[in-house]
């Protein structure tokens, strides 16, 4: 008996995440967030009651989703894998005691998940791939070190896109990320902008569009993010990360 191509559809479910997947995931919600609360603080009149803490409780809780995940894969023990949990166990903490908080105070206490986030994905990305390495993702042969550094940027929460007369502009820390690369990313369907959900460049302006990946770009970076030579810098003393210093300037590129 031949199977419908309806029937075949039935059984067309999408595997879970990766555990890598879901922390780039993770970070994402976290950026969402972090934009949310700098919309509030920049809004006329209080915040509502409640206004974020819901957030802050899904974002808790999706942490520690994470952490099981990442526990289910039953990887050996190691400084490293311990480290991934810790910070994320400490992402929770915040992520809950934010909720208590005044606006501002909030959006401290989560300013820095989502590169949290990513680090830890970097991590688990190297060492899962160092445990297991026949079964770790294939690398997207189709990435060059430009695009693979900026969908780490964009992973991040680094990355926004603006216009003014005209012309497109993107705001990114260092390295840059040219609106030229954005373009490319977003026509292989890699990333996408979501208008006017970042904080304005400047007091009065207007809000920004944040970039972010799409699922089909979380699951390509996932597959390079731990990979040379556009993956993480090593700096001395510290787990692989593929962010920049954040006390870089915001720079605006074309």
């Amino acid at each position: 008996m031949t199977e419908s191509p309806a029937d075949a559809l039935l059984f067309e479910v999408a595997p879970p995440p990766t555990p890598v997947e879901r922390l780039l995931q993770l970070a994402d919600q976290y950026t969402q967030h972090n934009d949310a609360l700098d919309l509030l603080m920049h809004a006329e009149g209080p915040p509502l009651p409640d206004a974020y803490a819901n957030s802050a409780h899904r974002l808790a809780s999706a942490t520690g989703a994470a952490i099981k995940a990442i526990q289910g894969e039953r990887l050996y023990e190691s400084e490293e894998l311990t480290e991934v949990i810790m910070r994320l166990r400490q992402l929770v903490i915040l992520a809950d005691a934010s909720m208590d908080l005044n606006t501002r105070s909030a959006r401290e206490l989560t300013a820095l998940a989502p590169e949290a986030a990513v680090t830890s994905a970097v991590t688990l990305a190297s060492e899962t791939r160092r445990r297991r390495s026949a079964t770790a993702p294939a690398p997207d042969s189709q990435l060059g070190a430009a695009h693979r550094t900026a969908l780490a940027e964009i992973a991040c929460g680094h990355v926004t896109a603006s216009s003014s007369l005209g012309r497109e502009f993107t705001r990114s820390r260092e390295p840059k990320v040219l609106m030229s690369t954005l373009r490319a990313l977003e026509t292989k369907g890699l990333a996408e902008r979501t208008t006017g959900t970042a904080r304005a460049a400047y007091v009065g302006g207007p809000p920004l569009d944040r970039v972010r990946l799409t699922p089909v770009g979380i699951t390509a970076l996932a597959s390079v993010i731990d990979a040379p030579p556009a993956g993480p810098r090593t700096a001395p003393g510290t787990s692989p990360r593929p962010l920049p210093a954040a006390a870089q300037a915001t720079t605006r590129s074309r």
